[in-house]
């Protein structure tokens, strides 16, 4: 015989709602953006596949993060997948500070965008923004994938879970 019981559950109040999220791992990933409304660059999570004909990412974006308008002006990003030890890049990038600080002391190339790819990373997708969809605080990017580099590091992903860093091998 099962036994259900009904717990009474109140509606997710923010602070529960992050600790929540909190539990989810994902990679971790520099975005970054070039073009006629400047260079830009933040590190997110929030970061998946949509489709592969055409190949299309999603990325989110908070409205109120100082980045957001070049993003959406230049209408082209780099997701750049960060690998094991590159703590330090996520970490300057997702800290206020400026742009040529974010982006000083990493190498940088260009592909079919003109976004930065960031050498090395374990992928880089250089996408062009097909449309914003707002969603709460956030918006979404929907991304079709214009080039890709995986010559980077074939090493562990960097991931991100419980407010803290982890190194998982590529299997």
């Amino acid at each position: 015989m099962n036994t259900t019981s009904n717990l009474e559950l109140n509606a997710p109040d923010t602070a529960s709602f992050r600790e929540g999220m909190s539990r989810l791992g994902a990679a971790v990933h520099v975005i970054t953006t070039d073009g006629p409304a400047g260079r830009a660059g933040f590190t997110a999570s929030a970061v998946c596949s949509v489709s592969d004909s055409p190949p299309t990412l999603l990325v989110c974006i908070n409205r109120g993060s100082a980045s957001h308008d070049a993003f959406v002006r230049n209408r082209v990003l780099c997701v750049n997948t960060l690998g094991a030890g590159q703590e330090d890049v996520s970490r300057r990038f997702s800290q206020r500070m400026s742009i040529e600080e974010r982006f000083r002391g990493d190498t940088w190339i260009r592909l079919a965008s003109g976004a930065p790819v960031l050498r090395p990373s374990v992928a880089s997708f250089d996408c062009e923004i097909v449309n914003v969809v707002s969603a709460g605080t956030h918006d979404v990017l929907l991304c079709e994938v214009r080039a890709i580099d995986l010559r980077g590091i074939p090493d562990p992903a960097l991931m991100y879970a419980a407010r803290r860093y982890h190194n998982i091998p590529l299997v």
